[in-house]
Order: structure tokens, then C-alpha cells, then sequence
């Protein structure tokens, strides 16, 4: 029986900038692609913009955003299908995004995409004939101890006011991450007589889960 996993050492982080350029990565070809670069530092569930590699084919790569994953301490892979293609080696760019934890979270209820119904029943039909259409995200509310102090909460407040779209990495006790983009739609905060202030923040997800 596998061990079950403990809630306790999430944390949840956004997005905030862009870090250093990792440079002359090597691109193995396959799918996924695999790049190489000595003591890299990225690991799993960083995301990040691809750039600078040559060859054929190098327009497969360049521009991506892409998810990290299967990291080890000189590799990573890319979710992005190579196989065949012409990369010229040494050559390639990662520019990793940076993130802000968003502290004192209490819970997290993260959806998986939903599905809104097509109505295809007839006049022939003998029962309600139906088919999901496109997948779109959903929102998520996670609770928190409140303080005006923690540099992530700030950090969601100007994403919020900016209507920005940012990169969430929900990260788990086991080291696992769920990747996701997403609009932070609502911030609030409560409280009453010998108790707590309680906050929560709302975050409407519009890309697809990632795990890795």
C-alpha cells in the first residue's frame, strides 16, 4: 500500500520576474526533448522562456514557454516532441521565471479543467444527447491566516489590481508540483471580537494542470 501524502509543507508561490539566463544548454532530441547544462539549478515546476537555440528546426523551441520536469542535477525535460528534428548543440537558453511564496495558507481545493455541455437532442432523440465542449479552468479559494506583512499576499495584491496573468506552483510535501497559470480575481479578509484576522484569495485558473 503506497504511503498517503501529507498535507502539512505545501506552499503556494507566484510568479514575479525573471531570473538569471541559464546559457549553452545542449538539446537532445526526442520526445520529451531533453537539455543539458552542468549544475543548472532549476527544479521541478520552474517554468520558463526558451530562446537561442540554432539549427532546422530551432523554431520548435524558441519562444516556448515551458515547464521543467525529470530534472536532474545536469537535465531537464521539456514537454515538447523533437523527435527527428535538427538542433544545433550548445547553443540553447532558458530564461526561468522567479517566485514569491504566498505564506500562512490553511487549505487549497485545486479543480481540474471543466467542461461546458453541448446540447445535440433532436426530435428523433429518445433521451437528452449531450457532448463536452472545449476545457476551460476554474477558480480555487484558498484560506489563510492574514498579516498585511507577508511580501507574497502584497505580491497578489498588485497582480490582482493589474489583472495580470501570472504562474502558480503548488508544491507538495513529497517535492511534486502542479504548475498553472492563472488571474488572481479576489483578495478579502475577516475577523470578530477574540479571534484571528482570516483572509483568502481567489485564482481563476486558465491554463492546464501540469504535474511534475
Amino acid at each position: 500500500m503506497s504511503e498517503m501524502l501529507d498535507a502539512q509543507g505545501t506552499k503556494l508561490e507566484m510568479s514575479n520576474g525573471d531570473g538569471d539566463a541559464i546559457t549553452a544548454m545542449t538539446a537532445t532530441v526526442g520526445n520529451p526533448t531533453i537539455l543539458t547544462k552542468e549544475s543548472h539549478g532549476l527544479t521541478n515546476g520552474d517554468v520558463g522562456t526558451l530562446s537561442a537555440f540554432l539549427g532546422t528546426d530551432a523554431g520548435d523551441l524558441n519562444g516556448e514557454v515551458v515547464v521543467v520536469g525529470y530534472v536532474t542535477d545536469d537535465t531537464f525535460a521539456v514537454d515538447i516532441d523533437t523527435t527527428g528534428k535538427t538542433l544545433t548543440a550548445e547553443n540553447g537558453t532558458i530564461t526561468p521565471q522567479t517566485y514569491t511564496e504566498i505564506g500562512n495558507i490553511l487549505d487549497w481545493d485545486l479543480a481540474g479543467d471543466t467542461h461546458n455541455m453541448k446540447e445535440k437532442t433532436t426530435l428523433g432523440s429518445t433521451r437528452a444527447e449531450e457532448e463536452p465542449g472545449i476545457p476551460r479552468g476554474s477558480a480555487t479559494t484558498l484560506s489563510m491566516n492574514w498579516t498585511s506583512e507577508d511580501a507574497g499576499l502584497l505580491a497578489a495584491e498588485v497582480a490582482r489590481a493589474d489583472r495580470a496573468l501570472k504562474t502558480f506552483k503548488i508544491t507538495y510535501s513529497d517535492d511534486a508540483v502542479h504548475t498553472f497559470t492563472g488571474y488572481v480575481v479576489g483578495i478579502s479578509d475577516s475577523g470578530g471580537v477574540d479571534d484571528k484576522v482570516n483572509g483568502s484569495i481567489t485564482i481563476h485558473r486558465t491554463g492546464s494542470l501540469t504535474l511534475s
